[in-house]
C-alpha cells in the first residue's frame, strides 16, 4: 500500500506546472502565441454535466487566430483558424465545416457557444466599453465582467505587467473554461 502511495505522489508530482515566467508585457500584447493546458465543463440542463480536457496552442495575428486542440497525451482533436468573415474547423476525423461565425462552429463541437472573439482580448483583461473590471494591488486585472460572462484572473510573476498564468471564463453556471497558460510569446 504504501508503495502505491509513493508511485501516485510521484506521478501527481509529475503533472505539477512549473510557474510561468516571461519577459511579455501585458498591455502591450497584439499578437502572441500561447500553448497551454484547458478544462471545458458545460452545464446541458437536465443533463448530466460534460466535461472535457486538454491541450490548447494559439496563434493570434489580429485579425487572425489559429487554434489547435488536442487531447491530454497531445493527439490533435480539432484545428479551428478564425479570419474576418470566414472560420474553418477541421476534426481530427478529416472533416471539416466553414462558416462566417466561429463561435457558431466550435458550438458544434462542444454544444455551447464559446466567446472566441473576445478571448483575445480578454486574456490580457481587456474589455470593451460596457465591461468592469476589478483589478488587485499591482493593477492587473483580478476580474473581469463583460456580456454575461466572469473572468477570473491568476498569477505566477509577481510584477504590475505580468500576462496571466490561469483564466476561468464562467457564464452563469452554464459553461465553464479553465486556461492553465504554460508559455507566452508575443508575435507583431
Amino acid at each position: 500500500m504504501r508503495s502505491v502511495l509513493i508511485a501516485l505522489a510521484a506521478l501527481l508530482a509529475g503533472c505539477a506546472s512549473t510557474p510561468l515566467t516571461t519577459t511579455l508585457e501585458r498591455d502591450a500584447v497584439q499578437g502572441f502565441d500561447m500553448s497551454g493546458r484547458f478544462s471545458l465543463r458545460v452545464d446541458a440542463g437536465e443533463q448530466p454535466a460534460q466535461s472535457a480536457s486538454g491541450r490548447l496552442e494559439w496563434t493570434h495575428r489580429p485579425p487572425v487566430s489559429q487554434l489547435l486542440i488536442a487531447n491530454p497525451l497531445g493527439h490533435a482533436v480539432a484545428e479551428l483558424n478564425i479570419a474576418p468573415g470566414r472560420s474553418r474547423l477541421q476534426l481530427a476525423d478529416g472533416s471539416q465545416r466553414d462558416g462566417e461565425d466561429s463561435e457558431e462552429l466550435i458550438a458544434t463541437v462542444t454544444g455551447r457557444r464559446l466567446p472566441l472573439t473576445r478571448l483575445p482580448d480578454w486574456l490580457f483583461g481587456r474589455g470593451n466599453e460596457t465591461s468592469r473590471r476589478l483589478n488587485d494591488h499591482l493593477g492587473r486585472p483580478l476580474q473581469l465582467r463583460e456580456a454575461g460572462w466572469q473572468i477570473d484572473y491568476d498569477y505566477d510573476e509577481e510584477r504590475p505587467g505580468a500576462p496571466p498564468a490561469r483564466l476561468t471564463v464562467r457564464r452563469s453556471g452554464d459553461l465553464e473554461l479553465r486556461l492553465r497558460i504554460e508559455e507566452w510569446k508575443d508575435s507583431p
